[in-house]
């Protein structure tokens, strides 16, 4: 069973799945996304100031839907600049960039882990030959 929550925007319980705002809310936020989505798509080149004028989206969504990289920033706009959380160099989307992406995911999958490769189990000569003409079946249950 779900935990209910109050939602953070607009107070209504609801059964939390993961987010912090129930489904109308996600909804509402949905349509804010297109309404910038379509306005970009128009209009390329614009500022955050100006989606946000023109769409009634607030500053912070805009930013935040860059950040969660379902907006990217054409490379050839000057006017929106992200910058990467752990190097500061400047990126489309997301909150990193791919050089500090990779070094992360190294550092990741050595610290459980995951970068060494199986080794295989060592067997004992004399049983892979004493095994070797032997045939193992297996018997079915009833």
């Amino acid at each position: 069973m779900s935990d209910l929550r109050n939602c953070s925007r607009c107070g209504r319980l609801f059964g939390y799945s993961g987010r912090a705002i129930c489904s109308y809310c996600v909804e509402e936020e949905e349509d804010e996304f297109k309404k910038v989505k379509d306005y970009l798509y128009d209009n390329p080149g614009s500022t955050v100031f100006q989606v946000s004028d023109a769409t009634g989206v607030e500053e912070e969504k805009i930013m935040r839907f860059l950040r969660e990289e379902r907006l990217q920033v054409s490379s050839e706009n000057p006017n929106m600049l992200l910058e990467c959380e752990k190097c500061s160099r400047p990126i489309n989307t997301g909150r990193f960039c791919q050089n500090c992406k990779n070094e992360l995911h190294d550092s990741l999958r050595k610290e459980f882990g995951l970068d060494k490769k199986p080794t295989p189990p060592q067997d004992d000569m004399n049983t892979r030959t004493q095994n070797k003409d032997k045939m193992f079946t297996a018997t079915r249950r009833k």
